[in-house]
């Protein structure tokens, strides 16, 4: 047997790695299979095996693939992988270097999607024109999430350091699961019968196409799509959308922005109201000067022209004037109130009080008829008696007249 030349163990790597890198199908391949032995180093790089009944593949995943995927692969996780083969020379093995991963299956999911999101596109609950505006000042929000979820903290904790004084109302829900679509769609009918809510954020935090799956679903969209409230979306992170997203008035990319978009930057508020009355104060405090410049001017002006002379002249002759009033209205009211006090005296000579006083009196009716003979009296009739000190009542037992 002749012998031929002996390949070194790197010729013949090197040999296979050019056979396989000539290979236009193993540069562009797609691998279904299971994930095991799944590690991320901390260069931010991945190293695990996809692998089914019968065989087993080595994966290499950089970091700058890893970074852009949601969630990380799973040992156990079915996942569809796609990349190219090559050969790692220092260990002799090929292995797929992987440039995109998702789970398996989720291909039908991307299918029912792009149908539904088509089906609703197409009755116009995407149009711009159904978009409504959020409101400018919300008094209160109502939230429709998880209670335990990390959406809820991160909205609460933006709201609270941008606009506090706003009521938030929590309407619980599940946020994934066969359950979560129903739940959410009776969370949204619950705040919309309360009524009171300004603006409703509908929200969960990322994961992946199967963990968001709840809204996309056609119930939970048609229960947006209803609303008389402003709906504000803020499901998953910013690369993930959701039919919610389209049905809502306003899709955020995450929840902590959904809470930036619906209230007001309290501190940019206060900055700019410092600011408009910096200015205010600025814009008075030219105005005062500018007519004070003016007042001074007319005040110069007014001097030069002044009739002070004669008005000093006539105020003077006013202080005359006005002491020889007050002269003769005060002999006046003494001369008037000296005949008043000897009217007075004589009337009360005349007082028909000072006569009941010597003992008289006078007689008359109930009515105040005044009674001066026997003649305007019968028997039995009631009379008053006046004397000085009081009245009597009385009736007429009897009368006499004088001859």
């Amino acid at each position: 047997m002749e012998m031929m030349q002996a390949w070194t163990v790197s010729d013949l790597t090197a040999h296979i790695k050019a056979l396989i890198l000539s290979d236009a199908q193993l540069r562009d391949v797609w691998i279904q299979g299971e994930v095991s032995n799944f590690v991320r180093y901390s260069s931010g790089h991945c190293y695990f095996s996809l692998k089914d009944a019968g065989a087993t593949l080595s994966c290499v995943m950089w970091r700058s693939v890893a970074d852009t995927l949601p969630t990380m692969p799973q040992n156990g996780e079915h996942v569809l992988a796609h990349g190219h083969i090559n050969v790692y020379e220092t260990r002799g093995v090929y292995q797929l270097y992987v440039d995109f991963i998702r789970p398996a299956g989720i291909g039908d999911l991307h299918a029912e999607f792009e149908r539904l999101k088509a089906r609703l596109e197409a009755e116009g609950l995407f149009a711009p024109e159904r978009k409504r505006p959020l409101p400018r000042w919300p008094r209160r929000i109502g939230l429709v999430t998880s209670p335990h979820g990390a959406a809820l903290r991160d909205i609460v904790r933006v709201i609270r350091s941008r606009f506090p004084n706003v009521e938030l109302i929590l309407a619980p829900t599940l946020v994934q699961g066969q359950d979560a679509p129903p739940q959410i769609v009776n969370a949204l009918n619950a705040l919309i019968e309360y009524g009171d809510v300004d603006v409703i954020v509908v929200a969960r935090g990322g994961g992946s196409l199967e963990d968001l799956w709840a809204f996309n679903d056609e119930r939970v969209a048609r229960a947006i799509a209803r609303s008389p409230i402003p709906v504000v979306s803020g499901v998953g992170h910013e690369t993930d959308f959701t039919i919610a997203d389209f049905v809502a008035d306003l899709r955020a990319p995450t929840p902590s922005a959904a809470a930036a978009a619906v209230v007001p930057d309290g501190q940019d508020l206060r900055q700019r109201l410092r600011a408009y009355v910096a200015r205010l104060v600025q814009q008075v405090h030219t105005s005062v000067e500018e007519r004070r410049q003016r007042v001074r001017a007319e005040e110069r002006a007014l001097r030069m022209y002044s009739p002070q002379a004669r008005i000093e002249v006539a105020r003077q002759n006013v202080d005359h004037l006005t002491a020889r009033l007050h002269h003769a209205v005060q002999h006046r009211m003494s001369f008037t109130r000296s005949r008043v006090e000897a009217l007075s005296a004589r009337l009360e000579a005349l007082s028909p009080l000072r006569v009941l006083e010597r003992g008289y009196a006078w007689v008359q009716r109930l009515d105040g008829t005044l009674i001066t003979s026997v003649r305007q009296v019968e028997p039995g009739e009631h009379v008053w008696i006046r004397l000085h000190d009081g009245r009597l009542e009385t009736w007429v037992v009897n009368k006499e007249e004088e001859p």
